[in-house]
């Protein structure tokens, strides 16, 4: 993978960043990558593996859109941590089937054990229902503010 590639989709992220006023994914995803890193180190190849080889040339190439494509890694990474599915929440809260990023929903990864959803995809603003099912699945929250 050349600089090029890189800069290339940075530029594309960035600017659908700017159009949308979305949330930088790649901060959370870093997260994903270290626990994967320490805990598994051949899903953790195969996740860095996807990033060079997969993700940055769909995005550079212009033959994704930028923001869709990191929620699809997203995805890929959450399923490297953890088997489960993954959901798309709504505006309204209700959930179904992951089937691709939709703008507007929020996406979570809900592991088949124990333990907190994990974030996949975030929309540029949460609605109230989207709020209290992070609140709840991600955060671990039982109470309102």
């Amino acid at each position: 993978m050349s600089d090029d590639v890189t800069t290339r989709a940075d530029a594309a992220l960035e600017r659908a960043l700017e159009e949308t006023g979305a949330r930088d994914p790649r901060e959370f995803y870093r997260e994903r990558l270290k626990e994967l890193r320490q805990h598994d180190s051949a899903a953790y190849a195969t996740a860095v593996s996807y990033y060079k080889e997969t993700l940055l040339p769909s995005i550079a190439d212009g033959g994704a859109a930028p923001l869709d494509a990191w929620t699809e890694y997203g995805r890929v990474l959450a399923e490297a941590v953890t088997p489960g599915q993954t959901v798309s929440i709504d505006e309204t809260g209700r959930s179904g089937p992951y089937e691709g990023p939709k703008g507007g929903h929020l996406v979570l990864h809900l592991p088949d054990g124990k333990g907190p959803a994990l974030l996949v995809g975030l929309p540029a603003r949460l609605t109230e229902p989207q709020r209290a099912t992070y609140d709840v699945l991600v955060a671990g929250k039982l109470k309102a503010k």
